[in-house]
C-alpha cells in the first residue's frame, strides 16, 4: 500500500499537520518514534498554549491533539523509525524492518534537550527543573533560580529570567562565556545575576519539588550547597536528525535547512517544528509549521 503522506514525530508539529492532512482526507499515517506526545510531556503546566485560560497539563494537551487527529482519521504507529529514502517519486519508511511507501513525507521529529546526565535531574524534571524559561519563568515569580550553562541560550535565559525571578545564578564550568561578547556583557552588568564560575552541579537537592544544589568546584573539588528553588538547563538541545544526515542538508548545528519555512530541497519531503526551528522552540509555533507543512502537502499532492 502506498500513503499519501506519512508524517514523522508527534509532538506539537506532527500532530497539527496531521489533523490538517487528515481533515483534507488524504488518511495520514504517523509514526509516533521514541517520544510520543514530544518534549511537552515532560511538562507540567501549559499557560502559554493559546486557548487555555486556565492552562493544562502538557501529556493532556498532547493527548487531546492525538485524539483531535484520530477522530478525523490519522492512522498511528508506535514505533521507531530505523531508515527512511527519501530521493526519488516514492519515498520509503522503514520501522524496523517493515517498509512504507509514500507520495509525500513531513518530518517533525523535534529536537531533544541537552540535559546535565545527573539521576537526581530526572527526578525533577516539571518539578523544579526546566530546559526552557520562556515557558516556564513565570512559575519562578520572585523564587530564586539557577542557569547552567555558557552559551548565548544561557544568557538569553538568564536575562528573561530577571523578570520574575528574586536573583539568577550562573553555572558554568569554564571561566570565561562562550556567548557572543555583548549578550555576556549585558548578563555582567546585570544586578540580578551571579556567576559561579569554574563549577558544575553534582546534585539537584529536594523532596516533592527542588529547594537546592550541591555544586562543585571544578579547579578545587570543593563542594557547596546552595539552597534555590529552579534549574534551569540551558546547554543547548539537538535536534533528531541523524536519519536524515546523508539525504537532506543541515546547517552546522544539524537543523534541517529549509525553504519557505517547511519546504527542503528534496521534491515532496517538508519538516515542521523544532526539527528545523532553531530560534523559537515553542508548541505554538511548532503546531503552527505543522499546518504550513500540511497545506504545502496538499498543494503538492493536489498537483
Amino acid at each position: 500500500m502506498t500513503e499519501n503522506v506519512i508524517i514523522l514525530g508527534s509532538g506539537p508539529a506532527g500532530l497539527s499537520a496531521a489533523i490538517y492532512a487528515s481533515r483534507e482526507g488524504f488518511d495520514p499515517l504517523l509514526i509516533s518514534g521514541p517520544a510520543p506526545g514530544g518534549q511537552l510531556t515532560l511538562t507540567t503546566v501549559v499557560e502559554n498554549y493559546p486557548g487555555f485560560a486556565d492552562g493544562i497539563m502538557g501529556p493532556e494537551l498532547m493527548e487531546n491533539m492525538r485524539k483531535q487527529a484520530e477522530r478525523f482519521g490519522t492512522r498511528f504507529i508506535e514505533g521507531i523509525v530505523t531508515k527512511v529514502e527519501l530521493e526519488g517519486k516514492m519515498k520509503k519508511v522503514y520501522v524496523g524492518e517493515e517498509e512504507f511507501d509514500a507520495k509525500a513525507i513531513i518530518i517533525a521529529t523535534g529536537a531533544s534537550t541537552r540535559w546535565l546526565g545527573i539521576d537526581s535531574e530526572k527526578k525533577f524534571i516539571g518539578k523544579g527543573v526546566s530546559s526552557c524559561a520562556t515557558c516556564d519563568a513565570p512559575f519562578f515569580k520572585n523564587k530564586r533560580v539557577v542557569v547552567v550553562g555558557g552559551g548565548d541560550t544561557a544568557m538569553e535565559d538568564s536575562l528573561f529570567l530577571t523578570k520574575f525571578a528574586a536573583s539568577v545564578t550562573i553555572i558554568h564550568r569554564r571561566d570565561e562565556f562562550r556567548a557572543s561578547k555583548a549578550m555576556a556583557k549585558k548578563v555582567l552588568e546585570n544586578s540580578k545575576i551571579n556567576v559561579i564560575w569554574n563549577s558544575k552541579i553534582d546534585e539537584i537537592l529536594g523532596e516533592a519539588k527542588v529547594n537546592g544544589v550541591k555544586i562543585r568546584n571544578i579547579n578545587t573539588d570543593e563542594a557547596t550547597q546552595m539552597p534555590i528553588d529552579g534549574v534551569f538547563v540551558a546547554i543547548g538541545n539537538m535536534p533528531n536528525t541523524d536519519l536524515f544526515k546523508n539525504q537532506l542538508e543541515l546547517d552546522d548545528a544539524g537543523y534541517i535547512k529549509t525553504n519557505e519555512e517547511v519546504l527542503t530541497a528534496i521534491e515532496g519531503v517538508f519538516v515542521a517544528g523544532d526539527v528545523a526551528d532553531r530560534i523559537f522552540k515553542q508548541a505554538a509555533t511548532a503546531a503552527g509549521s505543522g499546518v504550513k507543512a500540511a497545506l504545502k502537502v496538499r498543494e503538492y499532492l493536489n498537483e
